[in-house]
């Protein structure tokens, strides 16, 4: 099947990845349960930089990755939107 891997990282432009406890909250406080329940079987990894990995089947074509891409795209908002909580919360 296909293979792969989205990093993710605090910081685009300096690759700022998250620490042990940031990625532990990250991927599995709330992204591995929330991408299961939305449908989305996939991994989650931090045993190097914090990724989600996905293998969906060679037979997968445009009608799945778009299906994929559905539920990817608001649970990494909602990520997202949980990582710049933490930061506001640290320089309170």
């Amino acid at each position: 099947g296909y293979f792969q891997a989205i990093e993710l990282v605090k910081d685009k432009e300096t690759k700022e990845t998250f620490n042990h406890e940031e990625a532990e909250e990250l991927l599995r406080g709330f992204l591995s349960g929330e991408l299961y329940r939305r449908g989305l079987i996939c991994r989650t990894d931090d045993r190097g930089d914090p990724v989600i990995q996905l293998s969906p089947p060679l037979i997968a074509g445009e009608e799945q990755f778009e299906e994929i891409e559905a539920v990817l795209r608001p649970v990494l908002s909602e990520a997202w939107e949980r990582v710049e909580s933490w930061s506001s919360l640290s320089r309170a």
